[in-house]
């Protein structure tokens, strides 16, 4: 193989890029309009532009990506993970245009894509699936299976995974309501809306074994993965061997796997995966991804194999260069995947731009990635950044080292989940018993509360200083002022002195003043009736060290036109500037009973329930809206009349465009 297209994006066209100059292999890359400057376009031979920013009509397009292909020159397709990397489609397509494609033919995609002939196979191969209906569609019949499966079920989009088109309906009253959610999201996430129905094991396990064949009848097991710590339905750690789980199952869920892949002449890297019931010991087949999966590296951690390289030879031909025999785990790994999300506000998805990045080293220590520092991570794709693994001589030392590498990942600006996943590392449940599917809600029953952070309004004064002195003619002198550089900030104080610069910081919800006096790094600094001497020096990559009560502290910050951002251990605290003018006028203002829905984040609106004139109970659903693949219902959040409505069905809404406003209840006699 001499050139790969690589039609996907973020951090698996990165990880494919990365084995292809290993190899030697020119590397072409498509993008959308709203990725033209993103890492894996900047780090590719070739990038070719297949559409707008709207993954319908570029990363989805096969005829764009095949004229792509073509313009490269391209001996072969390889389709990442996600988007077209499971489409019988894009595998016929590129079969009938005589390129290569990197993974299995498309009549086993076709196949194992859909789970209903997916867990026929599994039955004829002797291998135990879970009890559920595969057949007809209309709601009457999916509600009378239901009942005969027994609730709870599972609702599933039968033409994918990864949590999307999921759905748990605990009781008959709202099977009907979730069955259309679910449809729903199965039909924008995968273009089909079949779904079928499965009961729900209620203390499951989430095994997977990786399995590779090739074209010459050569199948073997790479062994297995757990991956039951997961937020809807979406894995967040997995992990390489498995935990806690005893060599007679391990055995059997090897057989299982090869069993189910010799049956159907599989001739790439894929992945089969079990639920494991914990309560009873017994083991179903789930379904099969035909693709690299997203935690291949804690495959390759423990085995010292090249996945990407291994699928590429497979695609190209080549037979497995190795027998199951030649195969041993060599310790443990195990993965963290960096999401731009809000564990504490139930996982909302975030977007917005990466200010600062830099990536965790250690012994041990891999980093998956997709941005760098000036990336901005937009509403229309997977909100999945990168991925922190961590490999030690057992699994104690793989959590350890995996720890520290998520407390030393500076990633500042978009809100993510690193903090919150050293907290389920180290939380005892991780360590002391079998993970389950469970672990989130026994583990943060009252949900995730990120802990407060170092950072403190001296820390985010000073940084602020330091930043503008950098710059300025005269430090310590008016001119140095941060109000000089701060356009409407400035309107603050109307007599700052000589040396002093007076902060009004916003955090979360309360405001603090500060003054800080002094400069070239020497600091006295007061703030509320307390006062503190500071030395601080600003160092490379963002860093500030700062010596205050006997105690040094390191630190980095990154000041935006609003926003002084302090990244430390895993967490981002965000301070905004406010002027006392801004604040006073938003203190005395009038309190309102009217309620204004704003857009949580730039979407879709799929569904609107409601019309001006009508009476809304906090709670009731106003407006449904897609975003990021997933559907979101969004919420009265108090009583009254909607008074007027700003958006329509099939709309795209900006970032915090008002959707609805809601007046009060009296207003209805007027």
């Amino acid at each position: 193989m001499k050139c790969l297209l690589i039609a996907n994006r973020g951090e698996i066209a990165v990880r494919i890029l990365k084995t292809c100059q290993k190899l030697g292999i020119r590397t072409a890359v498509t993008y959308s309009e709203a990725d033209a400057d993103a890492l894996h376009v900047r780090l590719a031979d070739k990038a070719y532009c297949i559409g707008p920013k709207e993954a319908a009509a570029s990363y989805l397009n096969i005829d764009a990506i095949l004229k792509a292909a073509k313009r490269a020159n391209a001996d072969a397709i390889h389709p990442g993970y996600g988007f077209l990397a499971e489409s019988p489609a894009l595998a016929q397509a590129c079969a009938e245009a005589n390129i290569g494609f990197v993974g299995p033919k498309a009549d086993v995609i076709q196949k194992m894509g859909s789970k209903v002939e997916a867990k026929k196979i599994a039955e004829e191969a002797g291998v135990p699936v879970v009890p559920g209906h595969y057949g007809t569609q209309d709601g009457a019949t999916l509600q009378k299976a239901a009942k005969r499966i027994g609730f709870p079920v599972f609702i599933k989009a039968s033409a994918g995974g990864g949590g999307k088109g999921m759905r748990l309906v605990e009781d008959e009253k709202t099977f009907l309501e979730t069955l259309s959610l679910a449809r729903q999201e199965a039909k924008a996430a995968f273009g089909d809306e079949t779904i079928l129905l499965e009961k729900a094991i209620l203390n499951p396990r989430h095994i997977e074994v990786q399995v590779a064949g090739d074209k010459h009848g050569n199948v073997v097991h790479l062994f297995e993965r757990e991956c039951s710590i997961q937020r809807r339905h979406q894995k967040i750690i997995e992990e390489a061997p498995a935990g806690f789980l005893d060599e007679k199952m391990r055995a059997a869920l090897f057989d299982y796997a090869i069993r189910i892949t010799k049956a159907i002449g599989y001739d790439s890297l894929g992945t089969i995966e079990f639920l494991y019931d914990e309560d009873t010991g017994e083991a179903y087949f789930l379904e099969m991804n035909t693709r690299l999966q997203v935690e291949h590296p804690v495959t390759e951690m423990i085995t010292g194999l090249d996945l990407v390289a291994l699928q590429i030879g497979i695609a190209t031909g080549d037979a497995i260069p190795f027998a199951q025999s030649d195969l041993a785990v060599s310790g443990w790994a195990i993965e963290a995947r960096i999401n731009a999300e809000a564990p504490a506000d139930n996982f909302r998805p975030e977007i917005g731009p990466v200010y600062l990045y830099d990536e965790p080293q250690g012994d041990g220590v891999r980093v998956d990635s997709g941005v760098a520092a000036g990336s901005e991570v937009m509403p229309w794709y997977d909100p999945m950044l990168a991925k922190v693994i961590a490999h030690g001589k057992d699994r104690e030392e793989a959590r350890q080292r995996l720890i520290a590498a998520l407390a030393n990942y500076a990633l500042a600006g978009v809100t993510t989940n690193i903090a919150f996943l050293g907290d389920v590392l180290a939380h005892p449940n991780f360590s002391e018993r079998p993970l389950t599917t469970r672990f989130l809600v026994e583990s943060f029953p009252d949900g995730w509360k990120e802990a407060p952070a170092e950072a403190d309004a001296v820390l985010a004064g000073i940084a602020y200083v330091l930043h503008v002195e950098t710059g300025a003619p005269e430090p310590g002198t008016n001119a140095a002022s941060p109000w000089q550089s701060l356009g409407p900030w400035r309107v603050m104080d109307q007599s700052i002195n000589p040396g002093v610069t007076h902060l009004r910081l916003q955090r979360q919800d309360a405001a603090e003043d500060v003054k800080i006096a002094g400069h070239d790094g020497n600091y006295y600094v007061t703030r509320g009736e307390q006062s503190v001497d500071v030395r601080a020096k600003r160092l490379p990559d963002n860093r500030i060290c700062l010596w205050m009560d006997g105690e040094r502290h390191e630190f980095r910050a990154v000041i935006t036109e609003d926003q002084i951002v302090i990244a430390g251990d895993g967490h981002n605290t965000v301070f905004t500037l406010e002027s006392h003018l801004a604040a006073e006028q938003s203190a005395s203002a009038p309190q309102t009973t009217h309620h204004t829905l704003y857009a949580p984040m730039p979407g879709l609106i799929t569904a609107l329930s409601i019309t001006k004139g009508d009476r809304v109970k906090t709670g009731d659903v106003l407006v449904v809206m897609e975003a990021m693949k997933l559907v979101h219902n969004l919420v009265a959040e108090t009583d009254g009349i909607v008074e007027d409505v700003h958006c329509k069905q099939g709309a795209t809404v900006a970032h915090k465009a008002p959707l609805v406003e809601i007046g009060p209840e009296e207003k209805i006699a007027e």
